[in-house]
């Protein structure tokens, strides 16, 4: 389940959001709703040390049961997250011709996200900064080296979005994507789902933007449409090829020396929690979906979520329960957001 592989239902989930509810925004568009923004007066939680956990067997979409809660990390001053040792990876792929990109860097120690850390997810827009989370995730490519600069200098830790699992005509290393590479469309203009059994073409590109995202100095990587395997792609996917591509994606951002996010792909989670240091999802509430994202917070690992449709009073005390760290947000993703 993703934003982009549900268009339809998101969409009708935006407008019944929009004409339900008269939430107010971060920044300009806060008006006078006490609740939203909540988190601004915490301060950055620590984020330490900790070892996975055994993954869990996935659980079917029926009525869940509620997960163990979360023990909150403790909080800290800002600008100290905590960091793991990092898992030594595969030689680092050459970057592709005409793309932005700098050499692998060593493997060291890098962040790991721990549960319940507050966060803000803006995709459309400029960035507004005056956000007082200890988490940013934001666009790879339309985010400039200073604006991540920025946010860690208020001791922030900021997450590049880039999309992994689909081919985009209006980003800027789009020719560098063969049209075989190409299949069916995601139901998002302009973008195609790539044909992710084609590794060794895929990953030198993968691997040219993962160093973008390590030369303008992000943390971590958060790599879109990564379950295209049960979409409907224009290709024979299986579940192992999903599997090889998304252990291929972690392997570059841990040799970069950046965390990686796994979005949404609930099914292959018991498979992939010892790959991904967190989660990010959308729309477990409305689908019933959340308890499966449990083993990632009995890891110690952050869970980053997400609702369009629902309201907060719908979906915070359940997720809150299980140690995620969710708000509400619109659609398009821009500043707007009414954590829980």
């Amino acid at each position: 389940m993703t934003r982009r592989t549900r268009p339809l239902l998101a969409a009708l989930a935006l407008t019944t959001a929009l004409l339900a509810t008269s939430c107010s925004s971060s920044g300009s568009e806060d008006g006078d709703d006490p609740s939203a923004d909540a988190t601004g007066t915490q301060p950055p939680a620590a984020t330490g040390t900790t070892a996975p956990g055994t993954p869990s067997a996935p659980t079917t979409a029926t009525p869940e049961t509620p997960g163990t809660p979360a023990t909150p990390g403790t909080p800290s001053t800002p600008g100290t997250p905590g960091t793991t040792p990092a898992t030594p990876g595969t030689p680092g792929s050459p970057s592709a011709p005409g793309t932005p990109g700098t050499p692998p860097q060593p493997a060291g120690s890098r962040w790991q996200p721990t549960p319940g850390l507050a966060w803000q997810w803006q995709l459309g827009g400029g960035v507004d900064q005056s956000v007082d989370v200890p988490v940013y995730d934001i666009d790879g490519f339309e985010t400039d080296a200073a604006t991540v600069a920025a946010l860690h200098a208020k001791g922030r830790k900021v997450i590049c979005y880039i999309n992994a699992g689909s081919w985009e005509d209006f980003r800027p290393d789009s020719t560098a994507f063969a049209k075989a590479l190409q299949g069916d469309g995601n139901g998002w203009k302009g973008e195609k789902w790539f044909d992710i059994r084609k590794i060794d073409q895929l990953k030198p590109l993968m691997a040219s933007r993962f160093d973008m995202c390590r030369s303008k100095g992000f943390d971590a990587v958060e790599p879109d449409t990564i379950e295209a395997y049960n979409q409907n792609s224009g290709f024979p996917l299986t579940a192992d090829d999903q599997l090889r591509y998304n252990r291929m994606l972690a392997g570059l951002a841990h040799e970069r020396g950046m965390a990686i996010g796994l979005k949404n792909d609930l099914e292959q989670i018991p498979a992939l929690l010892p790959d991904f240091d967190f989660a990010v999802n959308e729309e477990c509430a409305q689908f019933n979906e959340c308890a499966r994202l449990s083993p990632f917070v009995q890891a110690g690992k952050a869970v980053f979520h997400v609702e369009y449709k629902l309201g907060t009073e719908k979906f915070c005390e359940k997720t809150k329960s299980l140690g995620f760290s969710s708000m509400q947000k619109k659609l398009e993703l821009d500043a707007w957001r009414k954590p829980c």
